[in-house]
């Protein structure tokens, strides 16, 4: 049986930067990350925008060199899934039937993409872009001559992957079932924005549409068939519907949760000395205003590793991260800061057919969040005051003449 002091369950970057922090904090202990990839931690965002398009090699988007593990003395036990928790004894099950032994757990397992649930749904030739094997089999068909994509869901991950496989030649057709792209994370004017920008860029965006069925031939996707029984021709279906997070194994050994697993101010599951972090962690978030959510983010997966290990290393500092993230869509950087969580006022500044805005929510008349693109000086300056809940005029926000750091 193998024993580990500390126990990581996932390799991304949650994962990895749990196992440097706990390092870099003097733990002398023996550390293991256990995975079920078949790679060394590596970078998550790139997979929908630099790998797919064959513009960053994967050993670039390696989060540490394959020696930066060894020498300092984190094993990192490829292909293999935790199966059961049995949290009394500390031990583990893992898919190969192998047992660990564990001091501390911390489980950074992400999630796995949601599927389709209709007809056709089984067919080759539908991706999600949750890993490398993904995005790889991905581009082996797009290597193959396929070019006709459907991408199912206009959040991030297939708003991204619209504008690479675009500018690789592809005929791309989006298909969003709410009536605007981005509803879940951002406001109606920048909805509005980006669905003009991959429409300018030969994008058949769909608003309000239903998929009913994946039509295929001899195993293959074939089209994609909407509600009211029109179909759509397709070479490959992308699938950018969100994430389940991957927690099961905790649930049922006994942890808390619902929608992800509960943790506390220092990321503690309810189980003992068992800490959740990233995509999977359900917690109270004071940029939401105290509600209880996940956040799909490097920065939230990064900083939550570390508020686990200065737990675990007897430095308990309450997680208060400032969130923040990113998007990459053709030439356009859009850089979000806060969360917008229930504002009842957005407050566009600058012009958005200049291709370099922002967007600033309100609730309550204070700054809880900036969406920017293409405007790095409002990204840096607004950070500050969503971090001060500073409140602001709306005109004076709106007035793209006066820099953001002058209204703190």
């Amino acid at each position: 049986m193998e024993r580990a002091d500390i126990i990581i369950v996932g390799s991304g970057h949650g994962g990895a930067a749990a196992a440097i922090a706990l390092r870099q904090r003097g733990f002398e202990g023996t550390v293991a990350i256990v995975t079920r990839e078949s790679e060394l931690p590596y970078e998550r965002p790139p997979l929908s925008k630099e790998y797919l398009a064959g513009e960053k090699p994967f050993e670039r988007i390696l989060i540490r060199k394959p020696e930066f593990w060894e020498e300092r003395d984190i094993a990192v036990l490829r292909g293999r899934a935790v199966a059961t928790i049995d949290p009394q004894a500390r031990r583990l099950t893992l898919s190969d039937e192998s047992v660990m032994e564990y001091g501390r757990l911390i489980w950074s397992a992400g999630g796995d993409a949601r599927r389709l649930d209709c007809p056709g749904s089984e067919l080759s030739g539908i991706h999600a872009v949750r890993d490398r094997r993904d995005v790889d089999a991905l581009k082996a068909e797009l290597d193959s001559g396929l070019k006709r994509v459907v991408v199912i869901g206009g959040g991030y991950i297939g708003l991204e992957a619209a504008a690479v496989l675009t500018k690789l030649g592809c005929s791309v057709t989006v298909l969003e079932n709410q009536s605007r792209v981005l509803a879940r994370v951002a406001g109606e004017d920048l909805s509005r924005f980006f669905e003009a920008e991959h429409r300018a860029n030969g994008v058949d965006l769909r608003l309000d549409t239903v998929v009913q069925e994946i039509a295929g031939k001899d195993g293959r996707v074939s089209g994609v068939v909407l509600a009211g029984g029109e179909t759509i021709a397709a070479d490959m279906v992308i699938v950018g519907i969100g994430i389940v997070p991957a927690v099961g194994p905790l649930l049922i050994a006994g942890a808390s949760g619902a929608n992800g697993v509960d943790v506390d101010e220092y990321c503690r599951t309810t189980l003992e000395d068992v800490y959740a972090i990233g995509d999977c962690a359900a917690h109270a978030n004071g940029f939401a205003d105290g509600q209880v959510i996940r956040l799909e983010s490097v920065q939230n997966a990064s900083d939550m590793a570390t508020t686990a290990a200065k737990a675990i290393m007897g430095e308990e500092e309450p997680y208060a991260a400032t969130p923040w993230f990113w998007s990459n869509q053709y030439d356009l950087k859009l850089q979000t800061v806060g969360l917008n969580h229930g504002h009842d006022e957005a407050v566009t500044r600058g012009d958005p057919a200049s291709r370099s805005f922002s967007v600033v929510y309100l609730r309550g008349g204070k700054v809880v969040a900036l969406d920017c693109v293409n405007a790095v000086k409002d990204y840096v300056q607004g950070r500050k005051l969503v971090e001060a809940g500073a409140t602001v005029a709306p005109d004076k926000l709106a007035d793209a003449t006066v820099p953001l750091k002058e209204l703190l």
